[in-house]
Order: C-alpha cells, then structure tokens, then sequence
C-alpha cells in the first residue's frame, strides 16, 4: 500500500481532502507542515492568542492509496479541478496492517474486582477455564459500556462487592446492559435493563443472550410499576438530578440506590437532589468521579 504526500495552503487542504476521496483515494488527513519547526502553529490559538480558522499556513497532506491507484493520474485530476499547481509531491510505501487484530490487541481483559472478569469476545479462549470469577463477555467500543471506564467500573465494583443475593435490580440507562448482566450473574433473581435509546435497548438484549444471562430490556414505558431493592444509574449529573423522584421511589424502602457518571465536585449537589427520599453519600472515587450510594428508610410506623 502507498501514501501520497503533498503540501497545500490551509485554505484549500479541506476541499482537497474531500476531491481526493471523491477521486479514489482511500482515506486523507491534514497536519502542519511546520510541526516541530519555529514556524509551527496552533491551528486554534493559544490562550491570549487569536485562532486561525483558515488552518495552517501550510498543510501536509497524508493521502492513503489503493493498490492500482496512478499517483499522477489523482494528482492531475486534482490540479485541473481546481486549477492549481500542487507543486512537489512524493509517494512513500507503507505497510499492511491487520487492522482489525491490531485494534483488538489493544484491550486485553479487563479485571473489575476479585469477583468481576470483563472478557472481550477474541480473549474467551484464553482466559483460564479454572478461574473461577464472574466472566462478562463484551466487545469494547461503548464508550461507558465496556467497564473501562471509571463510572462503569465503580458500579461494577459496587455490585461485585456489595449486592445481596436473591434481590431485584433496576438498572436505568442501560447503554450495553453491562451493569444489568453482571447483576444477575452475581445473584440478582429479577433484573430490568431500561434505556431511552431502542440502539441501546437492542445491545442489551444481544449481550444478555451472548452472556447466556435472562433479563428484562426495554424502553421507559416498558417498565412496569413497583419497587426494587437495587436501583442503579451510571448516567450524567444534569439527567440523574432530573430524575431524582423517579428513580428514588422505584427503590423499595430498606434498599439501595447506586448513582454514577458524578464527577467529585458534581457529588453534593446530585447528593442535595436526592435528600427529600434518600441521604446519598460517596461510596469510591476513582479518577475524579465519584459513585454514590444510599438506602432509602423504612417507612415510619
């Protein structure tokens, strides 16, 4: 495979980009052809500093070409579209990747506690069949969903460690079911998954059954009315302080409410939304977010 290199004002380095594709090109990207040079600049401003929303002064284009693709024919075809000379250009070989495998080698099992394995599905077969841990299988690639992230992780480890057996879990704002399956397969008997995203709604549903776990998905109006004894939120601050009557009275009363996707200096505010049915407080922090947890009380006799 071959790389196309050639420099052009930052004017014209999008509409070039755009022609090249159009004319075979399989992918193209702009740098500063200054970068690490005195003439280097931020193509944005530095602080105190005006931007620069033309681009560089001068761009480098990094142009991927197909096998059977004539370097001087694109280059040709560019210059009388637009009636210019591109002046130098070079070609450079570069090698094939797997890029695929080379994707995939960079997420390797993800260990959640001492309970909790996350196993992407091309690392099932290595993972030792002896060991004895919960083992969620997952693709990466949802952003919040994969149990790398920290919100993810603090509510992973909150069930890991601390959900009873045997009790009924409402997990709202599903995203990829990842907190709903690894409740039920640490021994949660009754499980909803419910998300406002159908796309979400669907992964949950492919991923409990790739999981082999049994579990209830589906959209706000599909869950029916009644408590839970674990309610758990791995979402936003703005839309868990919106949702605080809700999901507070969906927690029966003797149980918990698991809150995340709270940044440290977000966690009193969330928590003051919460204080008229559940006094919340910060169960872990890892790297500046927070998961907050509460039990709701017994109602008064």
């Amino acid at each position: 495979m071959r790389e196309l290199i050639l420099y052009c004002s930052g004017q014209l380095a999008d509409d070039l980009t755009d022609a090249l594709i159009e004319a075979g090109a399989l992918s193209a990207s702009v740098e500063d052809a200054d970068l690490d040079t005195p003439d280097e600049k931020p193509q944005f401003g530095e602080p105190g500093s005006d931007a620069t929303p033309q681009g560089w002064d001068r761009s480098r284009l990094l142009v991927l070409l197909p096998d059977g693709l004539d370097p001087h024919q694109l280059v040709e075809q560019v210059q009388a579209e637009f009636g210019i000379s591109i002046g130098d250009w070079d070609v450079r070989e570069v090698p094939d990747q797997d890029w695929v495998r080379l994707t995939q080698s960079q997420f390797g099992p993800i260990e959640v506690s001492d309970r909790i394995l996350i196993v992407p599905t091309w690392h099932s077969a290595d993972v030792d069949p002896m060991d004895e841990r919960v083992k969620i299988e997952l693709d990466p690639g949802l952003a919040f969903g994969t149990g790398s992230h920290p919100t993810t992780h603090l509510c992973l480890r909150w069930l890991s460690d601390c959900l009873p057996d045997g009790v009924s879990v409402l997990d709202y704002g599903c995203g990829s079911g990842i907190l709903a399956i690894a409740a039920r397969l640490v021994g949660a008997r009754d499980v909803w998954a419910i998300d406002i995203d159908e796309q979400a709604v669907d992964a949950t549903r492919l991923n409990a059954s790739a999981n082999a776990v049994v579990l209830q998905a589906g959209l706000p109006k599909d869950l029916p009315s009644g408590e839970f004894d674990v309610v758990v939120a791995n979402i936003l601050s703005n839309p868990l302080k919106v949702l605080a009557p809700m999901l507070s009275k969906r927690v029966r009363p003797g149980g918990h409410l698991v809150l995340s996707g709270i940044l440290e200096r977000q966690a009193e505010e969330v928590a003051r939304f919460y204080e008229p049915w559940i006094p919340m407080q910060v169960w872990q922090a890892q790297d500046g977010w927070v998961c907050l947890v509460g039990e709701r009380p017994e109602e008064a006799v």
